[in-house]
């Protein structure tokens, strides 16, 4: 998008802006159009400003459902951002600024599969796959700062700061549309592996519980907005987000075991993209994820970070093991997958007697 008034960009408080809607945004939602535009800004205000007629394309009014046209002039009254998409701008702001010195903190990310349209990583745990909320530099932060050239790097989902496992990001907005689609419509394939504490009852397959996403007061008495938190609500509960999640047991360990305790290896499969979905779904059932510091056993995490050799567990186990997609442009269906990290994998041989690798 091409900014055309205004000294400060679209999301910032001050003056009327306007935008020039380019050829690759061409026959978007005028909503969908403003999300990405206005990156941070409640959907609720959004819709408002809509409603109000304070946003105008080519001087007229328009609806949510309205499209936009390559060469269509946008206008966007002042707006605020979030705290969170604040920090997000000033990260962002900080890697070029460091991309100009040479400095910038790189990772070698494990390109899985790269061509044209999109490239798929896998993550390491303790990355945030983008900056704000604290954290300087995410997973497209640092890709953008090792590909100054790439005309369009974004991130097609997310993944938690401490899952590992593959990662997709697009290189055209036309395919992050259709990838983003294909999980809206959930014609993607997500299967994870997962360490849970206690024996997964092998009859327990299908985990369909709503969810609902709420906001911890902030700590401290501090401005601003306290952690994200997800929960299991009644299935009439209107504030409840249906989620669906297909479990399977891989291996169990003996019952005699040198820390005295049972652990599965599971693979997890969601239906539903929610906010911590697999954490709180397997959590609900008593038998959270093995190092897990949100909804997990604290006691049980302190043992296995305090344990020695490969029975030691110093972050959550949830991998993003195995995906599968149809490629944007040919739709070919296509899989990729991600062995477990150095660390997770120590943690399985040390804890399970044998484990199909297939």
């Amino acid at each position: 998008m091409k900014h055309i008034i205004g000294a400060n960009p679209p999301g910032s408080a001050g003056e009327v802006k306007t935008v020039t809607v380019e050829e690759d945004c061409a026959g978007q939602r005028l909503d969908n159009f403003l999300m990405r535009e206005l990156k941070g800004v409640p959907k609720t205000h959004i819709y408002r400003i809509i409603r109000s007629g304070e946003v105008r394309i080519n001087k007229g009014r328009c609806a949510a459902d309205s499209r936009v046209q390559a060469g269509d002039v946008v206008r966007l009254p002042p707006v605020r951002t979030s705290e969170r998409a604040r920090s997000k701008a000033q990260a962002q702001s900080q890697v070029g600024a460091l991309r100009g010195k040479g400095l910038a903190p790189l990772v070698a990310f494990d390109v899985l599969y790269e061509d044209d349209y999109f490239l798929a990583i896998n993550k390491p745990a303790g990355i945030a796959v983008h900056g704000g909320s604290g954290i300087s530099f995410g997973v497209i932060e640092q890709l953008r700062m090792a590909r100054p050239k790439a005309a369009f790097l974004e991130l097609v989902h997310r993944l938690d700061r401490e899952t590992s496992g593959i990662l997709l990001v697009a290189k055209k907005r036309s395919a992050l549309k259709n990838l983003q689609d294909q999980f809206r419509e959930r014609e993607t394939g997500k299967t994870y592996l997962a360490v849970v504490l206690g024996h997964w009852p092998g009859n327990k397959k299908v985990l369909d519980k709503p969810l609902h996403k709420y906001m911890l007061a902030p700590k401290n008495g501090t401005d601003g907005e306290g952690e994200r938190r997800v929960k299991v609500v009644a299935k009439d509960d209107p504030d409840g987000m249906s989620s669906l999640t297909l479990v399977k047991v891989r291996a169990t360990n003996a019952p005699v075991v040198p820390d005295g305790n049972a652990y599965s290896l599971l693979e997890v499969s969601i239906k539903t993209g929610r906010t911590h979905q697999i954490r709180v779904h397997l959590a609900s059932e008593g038998m959270p994820i093995a190092g897990d510091d949100k909804y997990g056993d604290f006691e049980r995490n302190k043992a296995l970070q305090r344990a020695t050799g490969g029975g030691a567990l110093k972050r959550m186990f949830l991998h993003a093991w195995r995906f599968a997609c149809n490629h944007p442009a040919s739709g070919e269906r296509m899989e990729f997958r991600a062995e477990l990290p150095p660390d997770l994998s120590a943690f399985v041989l040390a804890t399970f007697a044998a484990v199909d690798e297939r």
